[in-house]
């Protein structure tokens, strides 16, 4: 074996130490896993993306607006504005970068679906986190929603779940991928390249399509011989590599020549990439600090415009590569802020909160549920959707997951089934995510 083809194989094993990690389409379930390896058709969509707010936004400076009971200290109730049948917190005049409330609902209002009065049930970061990713509270061993439907959808792609922080357990039902920077993307989809360059390749392609050809004789006689699953699959696994090699190098049109500085920016333009290359199903993007204990206002007012300026980030440069009409957008956070301020002019942990859809599929210009002049949840009717304290429940995770899993149309999959979420009939949301 040549020294080029050492140094390529030695890269493919450091991606997944590193956290470079990505999917091997094998199918596990034949008895000739090497006769199955061949590259996989690019992944067309739709692609879903979950934008987390970790620390816990204050929804009472988005879109569920209060001004009264002291609940806010930079507007009242009169200055409350509306776009559509959205209502939104005025905080324009108070911010220094970003993109404000006044902006975002302007611009994306109409396709723009908000449910307030989510109850999170508990208070406490690390089960929150867990509860709004999976819908499941009790468990360590469900995959978050990113992850489930990108192994329903795409499990044999390369890069199918993305993730880049927060809480991103797979279940064992499909690889976590974790790609940092643009940098790390590039070497990734040019891993033929001396160092990522694609103009200075280890082999010209009439010598790398012989090694394609060798490793590929090569295994199936192996595979041949042995008949051994342990053995089989190893091989199997070697040439995954190689073939999925070669369906990362789609990317390379698609990667930005330049890195932006914002956080979710840098994030959304690696998951752009590897959507339109076809090789990703689903990202999770995350930004943090929300957990503003001390100085509420001052936190909420830098980080609520950069979150809004990366999803605005996000569907712009999916307007430029085409595929805005292919997104699912899922924005949230594990918990809300209290009704009230402490001595550090902060909140703290409240169980009651907001999450939003936006996408393809989505009816926008709807606010769903709704919570009163305490910040305390309304009850909500699972079948009119309608503000009930006498009949309603309290809209929980596992009945948003419950909605997602259906609107996704993945919820009689294998997968699913093996991580059930246990809503009754009588409280599914059918009308929540209905097609537009």
């Amino acid at each position: 074996m040549s020294k080029s083809t050492t140094q390529r194989r030695n890269f493919l094993k450091l991606c997944g130490t590193s956290g470079l990690g990505f999917a091997a389409p094998v199918n596990w379930a034949s008895k000739s896993f090497g006769q199955n390896v061949t590259e996989t058709a690019p992944y067309d969509g739709p692609y879903y993306v979950v934008f987390n707010a970790a620390g816990g936004w204050d929804t009472t400076y988005m879109m569920d607006p209060k001004g009264v009971n002291e609940i806010n200290r930079l507007y009242q109730e009169g200055d409350i504005l509306t776009q559509g049948n959205h209502r939104l917190a005025p905080i324009g005049k108070h911010i220094q970068g970003g993109m404000s409330n006044e902006d975002f609902f302007k611009n994306y209002g109409d396709q723009l679906l908000v449910l307030n009065g989510l109850d999170y049930s508990v208070n406490n970061h690390s089960p929150c986190s867990r509860y709004m990713a999976t819908g499941k509270l009790d468990s360590l061993a469900y995959p978050t929603f990113a992850a489930l439907v990108a192994a329903c959808n795409g499990s044999e792609v390369p890069l199918a779940f993305l993730t880049f922080g927060n809480y991103s357990a797979t279940g064992n039902v499909v690889p976590m991928a974790r790609v940092p920077y643009l940098n790390s993307l590039n070497r990734l989809a040019n891993a033929d390249g001396v160092q990522g360059n694609a103009r200075s390749p280890y082999h010209d392609d009439f010598a790398r399509d012989r090694i394609e050809r060798a490793l590929k004789k090569q295994m199936q006689a192996r595979v041949s011989q042995t008949g051994l699953p342990r053995i089989d699959r190893s091989q199997s696994m070697l040439y995954a590599a190689q073939v999925n090699s070669k369906a990362l190098e789609r990317i390379t049109p698609f990667i930005p020549k330049s890195s932006p500085k914002e956080r979710l920016s840098q994030q959304a333009d690696i998951a752009l990439a590897s959507f339109k290359a076809g090789v990703c199903v689903s990202a999770n993007l995350s930004i943090g600090q929300f957990d503003s204990h001390a100085n509420n206002d001052r936190d909420q007012m830098k980080l609520i415009p950069e979150l809004l300026a990366g999803i605005d980030y996000l569907v712009k440069k999916s307007e430029e590569l085409k595929i805005r009409d292919k997104l699912v957008l899922i924005i949230q956070s594990e918990m809300g802020r209290t009704p009230n301020y402490n001595k550090g002019n902060g909140k703290d942990h409240w169980s009651i909160g907001s999450i939003m859809f936006m996408g393809q599929g989505i009816e926008g210009n709807r606010v769903v549920g709704a919570t009163d002049e305490k910040q305390f949840l309304i009850p909500l009717n699972p079948k009119s959707l309608a503000g009930d304290e006498k009949n309603g429940i309290r809209v929980r995770p596992e009945h948003v997951h419950s909605s997602l899993r259906k609107f996704a149309g993945i919820d009689d999959h294998e997968f699913s089934k093996k991580f059930p979420l246990q809503v009754p009939d009588n409280e599914q949301l059918d009308g929540l995510l209905k097609p537009t």
